[in-house]
């Protein structure tokens, strides 16, 4: 379950950031994870509480922005949207694509109080 890494990396960064301007804590931490991230949101949910517990994000919101897949194709030029990492383009059925869009996995913003 390399979900549990992931939250611990979450929590190390914003520790990073509390640390940057001498603050105590975190009211709200804002991520953004594609759906073709390979990350189990349930999974993370589930072991978030573990993962914060005693940490700066322990008392934090959690929000999470979930932008679905995009590609364009490298035969037809067309933007089509992806629901798994190997859909085909929905234009020319051609499996070659540029996938720009839905394998996000950052914090967007870390709320400091």
């Amino acid at each position: 379950m390399h979900e549990l890494s992931i939250a611990i990396g979450i929590v190390k960064i914003a520790e990073k950031e509390v640390k940057k301007v001498n603050a105590s804590r975190v009211s709200l931490i804002e991520l953004e994870i594609g759906k073709l991230s390979g990350i189990e949101l349930e999974s993370l949910n589930f072991v978030w509480e573990s993962a914060v517990r005693g940490t700066v994000l322990e008392n934090a919101k959690k929000k999470i922005n979930s932008p679905s897949g995009k590609a364009k194709c490298l035969d037809c030029g067309n933007n089509f949207e992806l629901e798994n990492l190997f859909d085909s383009c929905s234009k020319c059925n051609s499996h070659f694509k540029n996938i720009y869009h839905g394998k996000e996995l950052r914090v967007k913003a870390v709320t400091i109080e």
